[in-house]
């Protein structure tokens, strides 16, 4: 299959003609949903879920369906009846000819203080890759590509590189990448790649990888 990162978050899957997107949120291209003829949504922030994005997909392509947690799809699916599916940790379905896995319940702790929102992860294709959304969800399968959320403010390099030591992919491409600068890339790159027992791999916005 073809993954083409986009910007931050988000990540475009093509396969047999066919097109998922998974968190074209605010931090993403404004057209990173157009076209997909499926698109999950790992989290209600902002910066993974745009209305206006998922809105703007689904009236460019009357059979474009979502599948997301309750919190989003309350939100959109009264616009679209029958198009917007609610998942939760165990689910299994198909997307686009995609096979998927719902792994994962709630977003990582930003701070004692704020309440934890739900979130939930997706396996597609057997583990071909793994995309964990906000949170350091470990799957009960073996995964080929693992989507790393690279820095976010409720995560540290230390807990980065020991949930790829976990997951043990064969290869991680980061995600989660609109705060860090170029100037401080180079030290994730190297820390990550040697510390954390895969490959570590880095996509620019718009540019693909065959996975």
């Amino acid at each position: 299959m073809k993954l083409t990162k986009k910007s931050h978050a988000c990540v475009r899957l093509e396969k047999d003609g066919r097109t998922l997107v998974l968190d074209p949120g605010g931090f993403s291209e404004p057209d990173a949903a157009l076209g997909a003829d499926a698109i999950l949504v790992t989290h209600e922030h902002p910066d993974h879920f745009d209305e206006g994005r998922l809105r703007a997909a689904l009236e460019a392509d009357p059979a474009a369906e979502i599948w997301t947690l309750a919190s989003v799809a309350e939100q959109i699916s009264a616009a679209f009846p029958g198009r917007v599916h609610t998942v939760g940790h165990g689910d299994t379905f198909t997307a686009a000819g995609f096979d998927v896995q719902v792994h994962g319940e709630l977003h990582a702790v930003i701070h004692p203080d704020i309440p934890r929102i739900t979130n939930v992860g997706y396996l597609v294709d057997g583990g071909k890759v793994f995309h964990p959304g906000d949170a350091l969800t470990v799957p009960d399968h073996p995964v080929e590509t693992l989507m790393l959320p690279v820095m976010a403010p409720w995560n540290k390099i230390a807990e980065v590189i020991e949930y790829v030591r976990e997951v043990k992919p064969q290869r991680a491409y980061d995600i989660h990448d609109a705060l860090l600068t170029d100037l401080a890339r180079p030290i994730y790159d190297r820390q990550i790649g040697t510390l954390g027992g895969s490959e570590h791999l880095r996509l620019t916005p718009g540019e693909s990888a065959e996975v």
